[in-house]
Protein backbone atom coordinates (compact mmCIF):
# COMPACT_ATOMS: atom_id res chain seq x y z
CA UNK A 1 0.00 0.00 0.00
CA UNK A 2 1.51 3.17 -1.02
CA UNK A 3 2.73 5.81 1.70
CA UNK A 4 0.13 8.70 1.75
CA UNK A 5 3.08 10.87 2.76
CA UNK A 6 5.03 10.16 -0.41
CA UNK A 7 3.95 11.87 -3.75
CA UNK A 8 5.30 12.81 -6.82
CA UNK A 9 6.34 16.28 -7.23
CA UNK A 10 4.30 19.24 -8.28
CA UNK A 11 5.59 22.59 -9.93
CA UNK A 12 4.43 24.47 -6.60
CA UNK A 13 6.88 22.26 -4.83
CA UNK A 14 9.64 23.35 -6.73
CA UNK A 15 10.58 26.29 -4.39
CA UNK A 16 10.73 23.65 -1.40
CA UNK A 17 12.78 21.36 -3.34
CA UNK A 18 15.42 24.02 -3.68
CA UNK A 19 15.35 24.75 -0.41
CA UNK A 20 15.97 20.87 0.81
CA UNK A 21 18.20 20.62 -2.45
CA UNK A 22 20.64 23.44 -0.01
CA UNK A 23 19.84 22.04 2.92
CA UNK A 24 21.66 18.65 1.78
CA UNK A 25 24.69 20.49 0.20
CA UNK A 26 25.09 21.84 3.92
CA UNK A 27 24.60 18.60 5.42
CA UNK A 28 26.99 17.17 2.90
CA UNK A 29 29.67 20.04 3.59
CA UNK A 30 29.51 21.40 0.86
CA UNK A 31 27.30 24.70 0.47
CA UNK A 32 29.68 26.61 -1.48
CA UNK A 33 29.03 24.02 -4.42
CA UNK A 34 24.80 24.39 -4.64
CA UNK A 35 24.07 26.83 -7.01
CA UNK A 36 19.95 25.55 -7.90
CA UNK A 37 17.86 27.98 -8.98
CA UNK A 38 13.63 27.29 -8.81
CA UNK A 39 14.24 27.99 -12.55
CA UNK A 40 16.03 25.91 -13.40
CA UNK A 41 14.62 22.91 -11.66
CA UNK A 42 11.46 23.66 -12.69
CA UNK A 43 12.31 23.62 -16.20
CA UNK A 44 14.31 20.05 -15.81
CA UNK A 45 11.22 18.22 -13.79
CA UNK A 46 8.68 20.22 -16.02
CA UNK A 47 10.19 21.93 -19.06
CA UNK A 48 9.06 20.61 -22.51
CA UNK A 49 11.17 17.15 -22.66
CA UNK A 50 11.45 16.41 -18.55
CA UNK A 51 14.82 14.49 -18.06
CA UNK A 52 14.28 15.17 -14.40
CA UNK A 53 11.67 13.54 -12.13
CA UNK A 54 11.07 13.68 -8.20
CA UNK A 55 9.21 12.62 -5.49
CA UNK A 56 8.19 14.37 -2.24
CA UNK A 57 7.57 13.76 1.39
CA UNK A 58 4.79 15.98 2.88
CA UNK A 59 3.37 16.25 6.53
CA UNK A 60 1.07 18.23 7.51
CA UNK A 61 1.28 20.56 3.70
CA UNK A 62 4.64 21.17 4.31
CA UNK A 63 7.18 19.21 2.38
CA UNK A 64 10.17 18.39 4.79
CA UNK A 65 11.59 15.67 2.01
CA UNK A 66 12.18 15.10 -1.29
CA UNK A 67 14.02 12.34 -4.02
CA UNK A 68 15.34 13.78 -6.97
CA UNK A 69 16.03 11.30 -10.05
CA UNK A 70 16.72 10.31 -14.02
CA UNK A 71 16.80 7.34 -15.70
CA UNK A 72 20.13 5.46 -16.70
CA UNK A 73 20.51 2.24 -18.70
CA UNK A 74 21.95 -0.53 -18.45
CA UNK A 75 23.26 -2.43 -21.60
CA UNK A 76 23.91 -5.47 -19.22
CA UNK A 77 20.31 -5.68 -18.50
CA UNK A 78 18.80 -4.54 -21.55
CA UNK A 79 16.71 -2.25 -19.77
CA UNK A 80 16.24 1.20 -17.94
CA UNK A 81 17.04 1.94 -14.09
CA UNK A 82 16.44 5.20 -11.55
CA UNK A 83 19.41 7.18 -10.58
CA UNK A 84 18.65 8.51 -7.52
CA UNK A 85 20.32 11.89 -7.83
CA UNK A 86 19.33 13.63 -3.96
CA UNK A 87 17.20 11.97 -1.46
CA UNK A 88 17.18 14.41 1.94
CA UNK A 89 14.63 14.28 4.54
CA UNK A 90 14.71 17.50 6.33
CA UNK A 91 16.31 16.00 10.29
CA UNK A 92 13.70 16.78 12.48
CA UNK A 93 11.67 14.36 10.24
CA UNK A 94 14.70 11.64 10.31
CA UNK A 95 13.50 8.40 11.94
CA UNK A 96 10.21 8.60 11.02
CA UNK A 97 9.88 6.46 7.81
CA UNK A 98 10.32 9.04 5.32
CA UNK A 99 12.94 8.25 3.65
CA UNK A 100 12.62 4.45 3.35
CA UNK A 101 8.75 5.80 1.72
CA UNK A 102 10.92 7.52 -0.72
CA UNK A 103 13.54 4.84 -1.51
CA UNK A 104 10.22 2.52 -1.41
CA UNK A 105 7.83 4.78 -4.12
CA UNK A 106 10.95 4.78 -6.18
CA UNK A 107 11.20 0.91 -6.21
CA UNK A 108 7.67 0.96 -6.76
CA UNK A 109 8.47 2.37 -10.14
CA UNK A 110 10.96 0.64 -10.96
CA UNK A 111 9.17 -2.81 -10.76
CA UNK A 112 5.67 -1.01 -12.77
CA UNK A 113 7.93 0.06 -15.68
CA UNK A 114 10.19 -2.68 -15.58
CA UNK A 115 13.33 -1.02 -14.75
CA UNK A 116 15.86 -3.61 -13.47
CA UNK A 117 17.35 -1.56 -10.43
CA UNK A 118 17.63 2.04 -8.30
CA UNK A 119 20.92 3.42 -7.74
CA UNK A 120 22.52 6.03 -5.78
CA UNK A 121 26.09 7.23 -4.34
CA UNK A 122 26.33 8.01 -0.93
CA UNK A 123 29.19 9.78 1.19
CA UNK A 124 31.43 7.09 3.01
CA UNK A 125 30.79 9.20 6.04
CA UNK A 126 27.30 9.14 6.13
CA UNK A 127 25.47 7.73 8.93
CA UNK A 128 22.71 6.20 6.40
CA UNK A 129 24.66 3.71 5.08
CA UNK A 130 23.50 1.45 7.14
CA UNK A 131 20.10 1.73 6.66
CA UNK A 132 20.65 1.45 3.36
CA UNK A 133 22.40 -1.84 3.83
CA UNK A 134 19.53 -3.02 5.94
CA UNK A 135 17.18 -2.30 2.95
CA UNK A 136 19.58 -4.41 1.13
CA UNK A 137 21.12 -2.46 -0.91
CA UNK A 138 24.61 -3.63 -1.94
CA UNK A 139 27.69 -0.98 -1.55
CA UNK A 140 29.50 -0.76 -5.41
CA UNK A 141 33.08 -0.89 -3.34
CA UNK A 142 35.06 -1.64 -6.57
CA UNK A 143 33.19 0.63 -8.33
CA UNK A 144 34.72 4.59 -8.12
CA UNK A 145 32.79 7.30 -9.25
CA UNK A 146 34.71 9.54 -11.79
CA UNK A 147 33.15 12.63 -12.59
CA UNK A 148 34.46 16.24 -14.65
CA UNK A 149 32.97 19.35 -14.29
CA UNK A 150 34.60 23.21 -15.25
CA UNK A 151 37.71 23.51 -16.88
CA UNK A 152 38.63 19.90 -17.22
CA UNK A 153 35.09 19.27 -18.82
CA UNK A 154 35.86 22.07 -21.02
CA UNK A 155 39.25 21.57 -22.18
CA UNK A 156 37.74 17.98 -22.93
CA UNK A 157 35.18 18.98 -24.95
CA UNK A 158 37.39 21.07 -26.81
CA UNK A 159 38.96 17.84 -28.35
CA UNK A 160 35.88 16.72 -29.94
Amino acid sequence: MPDHRIRRIRPDDVEAAVGLAYALAEYERAPDDCHLTAEQLHEALFGDAPKLFGHVAELDGEVVGFAVWFLNYSTWRGVHGIYLEDLFVLPAHRGSGLGKALLAALAAECVANGYARLEWSVLDWNPATEFYKALGAVPMDEWTVNRLTDEPLRALAEQA
